[in-house]
């Protein structure tokens, strides 16, 4: 097990579908494809936070992932990712699903998937 899911109790898992203005939309993000800022704000936070998991962008436009973590952070991340995101974002909803209790991460780390 884990430093951080002894130190914190129960790990949990949750996937995530951020909707809304939640992907930056303009020539810059077309030349620059790979660097969408509003993961980076994602990443970030995660990172502060100490979860684990994976942010991308997808077609649609909307904004999907998964986190993993000690309960409570995952329950910080859920709110960050309902209420606030990156600064240029709007976020109209935010669907959370599967979202279960797991003996081990599965990441080693929160980066951008592609």
């Amino acid at each position: 097990m884990s430093a951080l899911a002894k130190a914190s109790g129960a790990l949990k898992s949750v996937d995530y579908e951020v909707f809304g203005r939640v992907q930056v939309v303009s020539v810059l993000a077309l030349i620059v494809l790979s660097h969408y800022f509003p993961n980076q704000y994602t990443e970030q936070e995660a990172k502060k936070l100490g979860v684990v998991g994976w942010v991308k962008n997808t077609s649609q436009g909307t904004v999907t992932g998964q986190v993993q973590g000690p309960e409570e952070k995952v329950n910080e991340m859920k709110s960050w990712l309902s209420k606030v995101g990156s600064p240029s974002s709007r976020i109209d909803k935010t669907n959370f699903s599967n979202e279960k209790e797991i003996s081990k991460l599965d990441f080693s780390d929160f980066n951008t998937r592609y």
